[in-house]
């Protein structure tokens, strides 16, 4: 005949205790199999875009605008920004979307981009977001034209699709170096 003993006072204690920290490392393992990143999501037009959080360095109301003489359509002119005078790129149309009027929603998002700082405004900031992997799938191979090189995927949230743009080649290093220098130096 089997005896079988029950489990002491200490025993019972120390089960629900040791299951929580094995349930804890568990999660933990999960969290690092899944890679995740963060974006600022915004709006133009009727898309939402999504960029890298870490080129973001601050999202400002729209203000004024220094024209600037002689540069591409699509660079709306210059702000100073706390002493430092940096472009405003319009991306509606630098997109060959149509202008619209600001509104309240209007944003400027200010990034660092290859060591460049540098506006863009945009219709409106909706939020940050976490992405995981499986979130995220590649551009299409079906994207022709220029936007297959500044497109890096495309992000499936609920019912929303965000498109992720890598900002840094959508405006080209050298155009981007162009536009810097001519803005800051005054040149046409």
């Amino acid at each position: 005949m089997t005896t079988i003993e029950s489990p002491t006072e200490e025993q019972t204690k120390e089960a629900p205790v040791a299951a929580a920290a094995e349930s804890a490392q568990v999660r933990k393992a999960q969290r690092q199999d899944t890679k995740s990143s963060q974006v600022v999501s915004f709006r133009l037009g009727d898309e939402e875009y999504g960029v890298d959080i870490m080129t973001v360095q601050e999202i400002i109301l729209l203000g004024c605008i220094t024209q600037v003489p002689e540069v591409p359509e699509h660079v709306l002119g210059v702000i100073n920004l706390r002493g430092n005078v940096i472009p405003i790129l319009n991306l509606r149309r630098r997109f060959g979307m149509p202008d619209q009027p600001a509104d309240d929603a209007t944003r400027i998002v200010v990034m660092n981009l290859k060591g460049r700082t540098v506006g863009v405004v945009v219709d409106g900031v909706n939020e940050v977001l976490r992405l995981t992997d499986e979130e995220v799938s590649a551009t299409p191979a079906s994207l022709v034209g220029a936007g297959k090189d500044y497109v890096k995927g495309l992000a499936r949230r609920k019912e929303r699709l965000l498109i992720l743009l890598d900002m840094a080649r959508l405006l080209g290093g050298s155009e981007l170096g162009d536009i810097q220098d001519q803005v800051v130096k005054g040149e046409g």
